[in-house]
């Protein structure tokens, strides 16, 4: 059976998430040409290319654009990330909305990448692999099997395995992301087992705890499985690959696109990165951001005023009783004149000195917890007692 993680952040329903490989010469110029042409077409809003540090070959590409009229999607890409020296540069792409991601929006892959098939940067991470195409499995079973173990731990993909119960015509052999919504064109791979490789696909496959039926297909559950994936949901018994539309497994492909992902190490260190390493801000964003802060900074001044203003009325009062202890000590008589019972005095005039102190103290405290002045949010955000001093 797959296996399923309960300990690894889900992918939040604002986020959309990609990553691939660029195999053409100078990815940067190509997402620079295509960024200034889709601002200049209002395509995006803007975009920007943060300044890079030199300890590494990645770039940073920021854009943003509205969905649905006026709905905001901010989208981070990076590239030239390389697991292997041989490896072409990869590319990771985290975009997020501020509403819950919706398929029908545009894919944020043609808001950086161009759309024209003669650039080659629609291939997933796991090499050799297209989507928006069909990606015949290799017909030696070992490397076979080594294709769909590396598809389902690796890629970000919704990887879906076709049987052909038998050899396709031409209208047979369109790929199935022509027929999906805009935003999961660019995030499902399609794998095509030819008829007489129906036991050597389900022996690969039976690591992965999932089976294709004869003329059917599957999907793949991905490392880690995503919730609430259960392999019987996920599979269509028969495909007709005569050119009409796979109703079933469309509708199969966009439920699994929608099941809680938990987050492989590398989308989360992309969406944090997101979130985190944000740049392109407008006016108001940085006005708001503005007037946060001096909000913050009011609220700790206020915090340390009436901390102070506090420590100043416990300092007065302290001297006062100091003061009056020291007259009635004057006025003590010296103790060898003096009775047992008169030896007691300065003890209970020092008890009586504290209960001053303490009485408006305490009384203060007591009317300001009922202002509601206990909890005064410190600069970091958190809760602190005023009256420390401190």
């Amino acid at each position: 059976m797959p296996k399923r993680s309960t300990t690894r952040p889900t992918a939040p329903e604002t986020v959309w998430l990609a990553s691939g490989h660029h195999t053409g010469p100078d990815p940067e110029e190509t997402l620079r040409d295509n960024l200034r042409k889709l601002k200049a077409d209002e395509t995006i809003q803007d975009f920007l290319e943060p300044g890079t540090s030199s300890e590494s070959d990645e770039h940073v590409f920021e854009a943003r654009w509205h969905v649905a009229e006026a709905v905001t999607v901010r989208a981070r890409l990076t590239t030239g990330g390389r697991e292997r020296p041989d490896q072409e540069p990869r590319w990771t792409l985290a975009a997020e909305a501020e509403r819950p991601w919706d398929p029908a929006w545009p894919s944020p892959a043609t808001m950086f990448w161009p759309e024209t098939s003669t650039v080659s940067w629609d291939h997933d991470v796991v090499v050799g692999l297209r989507p928006q195409d069909i990606n015949p499995l290799p017909q030696d079973d070992a490397a076979l099997r080594r294709l769909l173990r590396d598809a389902a731990r690796h890629s970000w993909s919704i990887n879906v395995v076709v049987h052909e119960a038998m050899t396709p015509d031409e209208r047979g052999l369109l790929p199935l992301a022509r027929l999906l919504p805009p935003g999961l064109r660019h995030r499902v791979v399609e794998h095509r087992a030819s008829p007489e490789q129906f036991r050597a696909v389900n022996w690969a496959l039976y690591d992965l705890g999932v089976r294709v039926p004869r003329g059917g297909a599957v999907i793949l559950p991905g490392t880690p499985a995503r919730i609430g994936y259960e392999a019987q949901d996920f599979t269509v018994r028969s495909v007709f690959l005569d050119g009409s539309e796979p109703t079933e497994l469309l509708d199969k492909v966009v439920r699994f696109a929608a099941l809680p992902w938990p987050l492989a190490e590398d989308a989360e260190k992309a969406l944090t990165a997101l979130r985190q390493d944000w740049h392109l801000v407008t006016l108001e964003e940085e006005l708001a951001h503005a007037r946060a802060l001096l909000d913050s900074y009011a609220e700790a001044l206020d915090a340390m005023t009436k901390s102070r203003d506090r420590y100043r009325e416990a300092t007065e009062l302290a001297h006062v009783a100091l003061a009056e202890m020291k007259e009635l000590r004057l006025a003590t008589p010296a103790a060898s004149e003096t009775s047992h019972g008169q030896h007691e005095r300065p003890a209970n005039t020092l008890t009586t000195a504290i209960q001053r102190l303490t009485g408006p103290l305490r009384a203060r405290r007591t009317s300001g917890d009922e202002a509601g002045d206990q909890g005064t949010p410190g600069p970091e955000g958190d809760t602190r007692e005023s009256g420390t001093g401190r």
